[in-house]
């Protein structure tokens, strides 16, 4: 899940809430979307490996 922020940066975050905290974990930040959507493919990809 992709968030733009109110810097104007693109935050990832994790498809699923965390069960402890409740919230979605941070998987990075980016200046732009496209750099965050290459990220997020990349995490789906090793998450399968």
């Amino acid at each position: 899940m992709i968030r733009k922020l109110q810097s104007g940066e693109y935050r990832l975050y994790s498809r699923k809430k965390d069960a402890k905290t409740g919230k979605r974990k941070n998987l990075g930040t980016f200046s732009t979307r496209v750099a965050a959507q290459k990220h997020e493919r990349a995490v789906q990809y090793f998450k399968r490996a």
